[in-house]
């Protein structure tokens, strides 16, 4: 039998817990955002949120998010829950899972195993895709540095991430010196 969730939980076994969660009750839900990043980076940044995208309405994930202990918080969006062991809130987001002007369909999207179960999460490159579309809409340069660290710190797809850099409008040169940065590191 799988423990429950504690205040010692991380990140990662709260996301696995709820998308496998999800997944039992037919629902598709894609972890994306800071949490991602806080996995991608073995917990250096702290995300205070889970954020899935998914198209179910809440009135399909509640029964399963009540099912590991969730509860819908009070007084907020209808999109945000809580639970009584962990500081972190999941919050499901609308669709698309976008980065920047680029769309990926949740179907598109493997489930990955963590070693607390099955995950449905972007993957490291479109990671570095997500922080990086922050980073070039409103120069918030945590979303780079964050960038930076997920690409340092794990497995990239440089030629996909070189293809989305000039389909954003960014220059050879911007993308050759995040490269030559993340490398560095």
């Amino acid at each position: 039998m799988k423990k429950g969730i504690t205040a010692e939980s991380s990140c990662e076994e709260i996301a696995a817990k709820v998308s496998e969660a999800l997944e039992r009750a037919g629902i598709l839900a894609t972890l994306t955002g800071g949490s991602a990043v806080t996995i991608y980076t073995k917990n250096r940044y702290q995300s205070e949120d889970l954020d899935f995208v998914t198209a179910e309405t809440m009135a399909r994930i509640a029964p399963a998010m009540a099912e590991i202990g969730f509860s819908r918080i009070e007084l907020s969006r209808l999109s945000q829950f809580e639970h009584p062991n962990c500081s972190w809130y999941v919050e499901f987001v609308s669709p698309p899972i976008a980065f920047g002007n680029r769309q990926i369909r949740a179907e598109e999207i493997p489930l990955t195993k963590t070693p607390f179960g099955l995950l449905r999460t972007i993957s490291s490159t479109q990671s570095v895709m997500d922080r990086l579309s922050a980073y070039f809409a409103w120069k918030d340069l945590q979303c780079w540095d964050q960038a930076i660290d997920v690409a340092s710190t794990n497995a990239i797809d440089w030629q996909d991430l070189k293809t989305w850099f000039e389909s954003e409008g960014q220059s050879e040169s911007e993308f050759e010196r995040f490269r030559q940065i993340s490398n560095k590191n």
